[in-house]
């Protein structure tokens, strides 16, 4: 079957000649073909690779994870479909027959890294074809912790939980997890590799079979090394080795001397010098496993994954499409942030009609053209008049729906009180949650903020950074955000945090530093939306037009911190429960926003802060980053005499000199 078969081999000899002559141009050409028609099939089968992550250092890498998607135990009978999603991918399942015990036997490696991503959420859904699926349960797993625990067995059983109801289990999922032995991943891999060219399929390969391997990879090095190295193989000189024999020789071979200038799989160059990443490469880009269903790749969420084939095709006529950092026209559709909690991407809930009609009036000059001819007056009155429903008996009904549509992004738990509380849909939509939900980062420590909201936020060392990376209306400027009777001075160069408020969120706003709160200056304006759909949109200048409330808190750690409040569409009043004079401590709250989506924007003095790294490399991403009241912002940078600032100086320990 094909050329070169490993039957003819039994002279027990090897011709460099006879090699080269039956490795002519023609048969090489065919193989790295053949090549390239498997790295198609891998990629539509699995989506983007390890290409795509970045290189890792020796002390960040934790190992690779063998995870496999056993089966599920569910309350009723249906098709399902199961997600696993581990930092900036989603794999998902086939989809199983119609029963109430579904096996997938579905295997995925994943990467770990000390520092990185430990939380693997398994979603599971019941299947329908058309649209999108029904999200029934889901179970969080920290893998490092999975791994590192005392048991003999790789298998665990986990209670699947309702995600409107975090005490209502749904049913259960058995996975099995362990860690790659390295030298076992690269036999596994160079065995995959090899496969590919025996044309017999008997197991073995013969000399002119590994020639036109070695030289379709291309290594001049490793092609005038072939001969010896196919000798140390064949043990028996016969002319023939097994593949495993074979798989065990180059995978020594590819640790102490790469015969692989790139990756057969995705073709991406390898790093001689760089052991690890070849590795970690070569073990994501071929999943060779059990013989197991490998899970589908190329997703960045699970919603995404789970999308039926009418999603399938609105991306095909780019109607809809998903995508991380700076969206606009059908990339709008999807708006996806980082959970910094859980270090996975995940997608904003927003109703269908309402994208469509943002997209049509913020991303084009007709629809900002009619705005600026009534229509600006026209969503005034209607946020009023929303507003003023939102405080009626009657809105109480919309509560359970409200908590139904955003059922796995609204924790009941943490709310104060319990939904019968509520006697409008406002009096719940300014919720107070229980004591010690939100804690609040070295709270002892006035150098260090905090996050002011819970939110989704973008931080920028300067207002140019967030030009360049995130706002896109023309005339932004820190004078036009602060107003007139506010100076902005102090804040020129300054540091911006952005906070924007989805409608699912806790909406009371506090402190991210300790300081004395000024005066309260009131900004008249409109109700654009602050959806990244408006913010991204060169025809609107939504932070400077929007109604808001400016104060100056005056801090000992960071000098002056301008707050700004911002109102937006639907949002009825903007309520502080502090007042001008009044000493914060960090953490503390300040305010609240009524009905509708809001946004909180903090401006530091030039020099004033050191922003956490991970905020600072996800807003230059252009993606936001979720994040909840209390979490760290940064720290201060202030100094005095060469040191850092922590407070006044001890007068016991100066020591004057001439």
């Amino acid at each position: 079957m094909g050329h070169g078969s490993s039957k003819d081999g039994g002279s027990g000899s090897y011709s460099d000649d006879d090699a080269d002559a039956k490795s002519s141009p023609s048969h090489i050409s065919r193989l790295k073909e053949r090549l390239h028609r498997h790295r198609l099939r891998l990629r539509r089968r699995r989506g983007s690779s390890y290409s795509q992550n970045k290189l890792l250092a020796a002390e960040d890498f934790a190992g690779i994870a063998h995870l496999t998607l056993i089966n599920a135990e569910m309350k009723f009978k249906d098709k399902w479909l199961a997600c696993i999603s581990f930092g900036e991918q989603t794999f998902r399942t086939n989809v199983s027959n119609e029963t109430d015990e579904p096996i997938w036997n579905c295997e995925r490696k994943l990467l770990l890294e000390k520092n990185g991503p430990r939380l693997a959420r398994i979603s599971v859904f019941e299947m329908n074809r058309l649209s999108k699926s029904n999200l029934i349960g889901y179970c969080e797993i920290n893998l490092l912790d999975y791994l590192t625990q005392d048991s003999d067995s790789d298998f665990g059983t986990f209670n699947l939980i309702d995600p409107g109801l975090s005490n209502m289990v749904v049913g259960s999922v058995c996975i099995s997890c362990n860690v790659e032995d390295p030298i076992e991943t690269e036999k596994k891999f160079a065995r995959r590799i090899l496969s590919i060219v025996d044309y017999d399929e008997d197991g073995k390969l013969s000399f002119s079979e590994f020639s036109e391997l070695i030289n379709a990879f291309g290594n001049k090095v490793a092609a005038s090394k072939k001969e010896d190295l196919f000798k140390a193989a064949d043990i028996n000189g016969d002319g023939v080795v097994s593949m495993d024999e074979l798989a065990e020789l180059l995978a020594v071979q590819q640790e102490t001397e790469p015969i692989m200038n790139s990756c057969p799989v995705c073709g991406e160059i390898v790093v001689e010098c760089d052991k690890l990443n070849t590795l970690v490469h070569l073990s994501l880009c071929f999943d060779e496993g059990t013989g197991n269903q490998i899970m589908t790749g190329g997703f960045l969420t699970e919603k995404q994954a789970s999308y039926g084939w009418l999603f399938k095709l609105s991306e095909w006529v780019r109607f809809s499409s998903y995508d991380v950092g700076l969206n606009s026209g059908s990339s709008a559709s999807h708006i996806l942030v980082f959970d910094r909690k859980t270090k996975r991407l995940v997608e904003e809930l927003i109703d269908t009609k309402i994208v469509l009609s943002m997209r049509t009036i913020y991303q084009s000059k007709v629809g900002l053209g009619l705005m600026d001819k009534g229509a600006k007056e026209i969503l005034q009155s209607l946020s009023e008049r929303q507003g003023r429903q939102m405080n009626s008996v009657e809105s109480a009904e919309d509560i359970p729906k409200f908590i139904e549509f955003f059922k796995d992004q609204i924790n009941m738990a943490e709310v104060k009180y319990p939904m019968e509380h509520f006697k409008t849909f406002n009096e719940f939509f300014v919720r107070e949650l229980k004591p010690g939900a939100r804690p609040i980062a070295s709270i002892e420590r006035d150098d260090v903020a905090v996050c002011a909201a819970d939110c989704r936020l973008m931080a920028f060392k300067s207002v140019q950074d967030s030009l360049r990376f995130w706002i896109k209306g023309r005339k932004f400027s820190i004078q036009g955000l602060l107003g007139k009777e506010v100076s902005p001075n102090a804040f020129i160069d300054g540091s911006l945090v952005i906070f924007r408020l989805a409608p699912q969120d806790y909406h009371r706003f506090h402190l991210p530093v300790s300081g004395a709160i000024g005066k309260f200056v009131n900004i008249p304006g409109c109700l654009y939306t602050v959806n990244p759909i408006a913010v991204n949109s060169k025809y609107c200048n939504v932070f400077t037009e929007n109604k808001r409330t400016v104060t100056i808190i005056s801090t000992a750690e960071f000098g002056k911190v301008a707050f700004v409040a911002i109102g937006a569409t639907m949002v009825g009043s903007i309520t502080f429960v502090k007042k001008e004079g009044d000493i914060g401590k960090k953490g503390d709250e300040l305010g609240y926003f009524s009905f509708g989506g809001s946004t909180v924007i903090c401006v530091f003095e030039k020099d004033a802060i050191e922003i956490d790294a991970d905020l600072l490399v996800n807003s230059e991403r252009s993606l936001e980053t979720l994040v909840s009241v209390g979490m760290t912002l940064g720290v201060s940078r202030r100094k005095l005499g060469g040191a850092v600032t922590r407070g006044l100086p001890n007068l016991e320990t100066c020591v004057l000199r001439d």
